[in-house]
């Protein structure tokens, strides 16, 4: 790393106030004397592009992308990793040394680990795992348990047309089921994942019937806020394996803080502690 320039990050979105992200990387740098910063910028959609060819020029050596600029990213970005191509957003952008814009997506990638670390015996082959939601976050998380080696995949959504979209865009892997009917896809899964915003802090409740939860289904939920949402108490009481949402923003911010500082950063009981607050 050059000594003549602080490297900086940081994460942008509108808004970005609430974001954890700064907690995140800042204590990695300082947990590894590394003498750099990242930021939270809040940028509106028109000036998304301006904003991102200009951070090169500033020292920037790359941003975290979040709402609304996921979709917008990718196609500002000069070079797309094939993840972010089949999930059809970006997260992780990287600035090379030419000005080039890489973009790729590491959510998926956050959620495995997060489910790797959460439940170590998980096995994606253990039968049909269940998600929740077709928005961004599901398409990240179903690529994620495609690659990993899950043969079915239950898909449900409040809105029938979303989820055929991408049963479409993934294949015969994936089926539809009407949302009316989750609480029975809930008797049949062997992992359940949420990655609705139901449950979240100022969000409508979770109501989707969990009476078919079975012990030693493995069920996780992206929402961090509350740490323990309705679902994951739910799933405890019937003798779950529960996984919670923060392992997943921890892990994806690993692959981006080693592209712009140089160091792979651990995700600790420390980690989670200084995210927490």
């Amino acid at each position: 790393m050059s000594d003549h320039k602080i490297p900086l990050a940081g994460v942008i979105g509108a808004p970005i106030a609430h974001s954890k992200s700064p907690r995140l990387h800042g204590h990695w740098l300082r947990t590894y004397g590394i003498p750099g910063h990242y930021v939270p910028l809040h940028v509106e959609p028109d000036d998304l592009e301006t904003v991102l060819r200009t951070l090169p020029k500033m020292g920037f050596r790359g941003v975290n992308i979040t709402i609304p600029h996921k979709v917008a990213a990718l196609e500002i970005a000069d070079q797309i990793s094939d993840r972010a191509t089949l999930i059809g957003a970006a997260n992780t952008l990287t600035f090379r040394a030419d000005g080039k814009i890489h973009a790729d997506n590491t959510d998926g990638y956050g959620f495995l680990e997060n489910l790797k670390q959460g439940a170590p015996g998980w096995k994606p082959n253990a039968g049909p795992a269940l998600v929740l939601g077709a928005g961004g976050a599901a398409r990240a998380v179903i690529v994620a348990l495609m690659e990993a080696g899950a043969a079915d995949i239950i898909l449900t959504n409040r809105t029938r047309p979303k989820a055929d979209e991408l049963r479409a865009a993934f294949g015969k892997k994936v089926r539809v089921v009407d949302w009316v009917k989750a609480g029975n896809a809930v008797e049949e899964a062997a992992t359940v994942v949420n990655t609705t915003s139901l449950g979240m802090v100022g969000a409508p409740e979770f109501r989707v019937p969990l009476d078919g939860l079975r012990p030693g289904t493995v069920v996780t939920d992206i929402v961090y806020a509350p740490l323990r949402t309705k679902l994951l108490e739910a799933a405890d009481a019937a003798g779950c394996i529960t996984v919670d949402g923060l392992g997943m923003l921890l892990h994806q911010g690993v692959p981006g803080f080693e592209r712009w500082f140089g160091v792979r950063p651990e995700v600790d009981v420390n980690t989670r502690a200084a995210v927490l607050g």
